[in-house]
């Protein structure tokens, strides 16, 4: 078999083109769960920018290296910005929001391979812009952004409802349950459940046949069944990174970010 192209080689995000069309888009940051700070953010925005342009690529899997999809945001990365924090976190939902949107509105079909966590905004969030989820056995499904003195992001206050239904939805949001592969599947949060050792097999055979449709069909009903959704999910980012830069500079939020860094429970007083 043909080496894949390497259309971005090295960084926080990659991307590889192989000769079946396939584009390989992975997270980058293994050590850090691939969660994401600003600069990741702007780095995953380009590299979908790049799939975009590409002709030759026909669907796109989304993966991330390591043992995690995606922990969501860098909790120490935002700790560190002290009363800075709301200014980048506008920054940094706004450029989430760039992405998700930006792999809801590729005309190729997006498949997500999720290993590991799929938590926060970044996890959950990039999980519920895709177009297909393959699923290992270990793989765990979490919102945690009020458990953080947050809220959601990504677009996932309009993405998850309309998958798995309103009060499941609002359950997942305001008691942060850490879902199961086997959980996901049931909500139809995910497509199939393979071994872990086969996700990215999985994920590769579904996107094959992909690859093999009529492109301007794929492409037109996915587009179809986007705007089917109901409220643009675009219409909900900057409404989320609004909320979500607000609440940053609340003292729960710094709590929050302290309690999960010192690995203890965090104490709320509404302020």
């Amino acid at each position: 078999m043909t080496e894949p192209k390497a259309l971005i080689a090295d960084g926080d995000v990659l991307l590889d083109l192989h000769e079946d069309g396939i584009g390989h888009l992975r997270l980058n940051r293994p050590d850090a769960s691939n969660a994401m700070s600003n600069e990741f953010l702007k780095a995953l925005f380009d590299a979908v920018m790049r799939c975009h342009g590409e002709s030759a690529m026909r669907v796109v899997v989304l993966s991330g290296e390591g043992r995690h999809f995606c922990a969501g945001g860098d909790i120490k990365d935002f700790a560190s910005k002290g009363e800075g924090l709301p200014d980048y976190l506008r920054e940094a939902t706004t450029w989430l929001g760039m992405v998700a949107g930006s792999l809801i509105r590729l005309q190729q079909p997006v498949v997500v391979a999720v290993q590991g966590y799929a938590a926060g905004g970044g996890g959950l969030g990039l999980v519920c812009a895709g177009d297909l989820v393959v699923a290992g056995q270990g793989a765990k499904f979490m919102s945690g952004a009020t458990r953080a003195g947050m809220a959601p992001d990504a677009g996932s206050t309009v993405a998850l409802q309309r998958i798995v239904g309103f009060r499941k939805a609002m359950e997942i949001v305001l008691l942060n349950p850490i879902l199961s592969a086997d959980d996901a599947l049931g909500l139809g949060l995910v497509n199939k459940v393979v071994d872990d050792s086969a996700v990215l097999d999985e994920a590769f055979e579904i996107a094959r046949v992909l690859a093999a449709g009529a492109p301007l069909a794929m492409g037109a009903a996915k587009r179809l069944m986007w705007d089917g959704v109901g409220r643009s999910i675009e219409e909900a980012f900057p409404d989320e990174s609004r909320t979500v830069s607000a609440l940053s500079g609340t003292a729960d939020a710094r709590e929050a970010l302290a309690a999960v860094i010192e690995r203890r429970k965090p104490e709320f007083k509404g302020h």
